[in-house]
């Protein structure tokens, strides 16, 4: 489970003054469920998702992720999140299946466990045919699909993903899709950040709508549509943060 309370980041500028990234946000996310934070670039989802990823530290309020405060526990939060963002930052001189198998021992995994898992990530997302291939040789949809096999060799319980299909073709962007929907299958608990109104209609079981740092509705898609009394995503989404009924 992931569970944020009046989570706040403010980052310092000196031409601006403090700036308030994130503000007394709060949301549950629960095993099985996809929980989608939809919001326009700069909004504060991504600042949202390294604060539970612990990437960064919170200047007010806190969050627990598997049962682990993101301040007093980060280490064992990491030990339980598998992170994916847009920046694949793969090392080019590794294959494909050595960059996926170094992050694995990362993890503590060896032997058997790992080459079974790896086996089952490449079947799953349909990557043994550039599986010895070095990382500097491959397409960027190549390299996202590495990127996530990466992030889930430890087949860890909470599962956070920051826009990943950013940038891919059609038929990437569609195994991405299936994959998240089997993690949900299989119990995950699952944090989606996007602003594809298409992917949260296709996924999301709850929708936070996150603009200027703040949430400013959340509910499934089915209660959104009642209290706006719109149908269509888009709309209710630029109703909301618009302020406009």
């Amino acid at each position: 489970m992931i569970e944020t309370l009046a989570l706040t980041k403010i980052f310092p500028d000196k031409k601006r003054g403090p700036v308030r990234a994130l503000d007394q946000v709060s949301f549950r996310c629960e095993p099985g469920k996809i929980f989608g934070l939809l919001g326009v670039n700069g909004a504060g989802k991504t600042t949202c998702l390294r604060l539970l990823a612990t990437l960064l530290q919170p200047t007010g309020g806190t969050a627990k992720v598997a049962g682990f405060d993101i301040v007093a526990e980060p280490e064992k939060v990491r030990a339980h999140i598998g992170f994916l963002s847009t920046a694949t930052a793969l090392y080019g001189r590794l294959t494909a299946a050595e960059m996926v198998s170094y992050f694995g021992k990362l993890h503590g995994m060896d032997g058997a466990l790992l080459r079974q898992r790896l086996d089952s990530l490449f079947d799953t997302l349909g990557m043994n045919e550039f599986r010895d291939r070095r990382c500097d040789k491959l397409s960027t949809g190549m390299k996202q699909k590495v990127s996530i096999a990466r992030t889930l060799i430890h087949d860890p319980a909470v599962m956070i993903f920051d826009e990943p299909t950013i940038g891919l073709d059609v038929l990437t962007a569609r195994t991405v899709i299936h994959f998240i929907r089997d993690c949900k299958a299989r119990g995950k608990t699952v944090i989606y950040s996007t602003h594809v109104m298409s992917e949260v209609e296709k996924l999301c079981d709850a929708i936070a709508i996150i603009h200027g740092g703040k949430i400013l509705a959340e509910g499934s898609l089915e209660e959104l549509r009642q209290r706006s009394g719109l149908r269509d995503l888009e709309d209710i989404f630029v109703q909301i943060v618009e302020g406009k009924p």
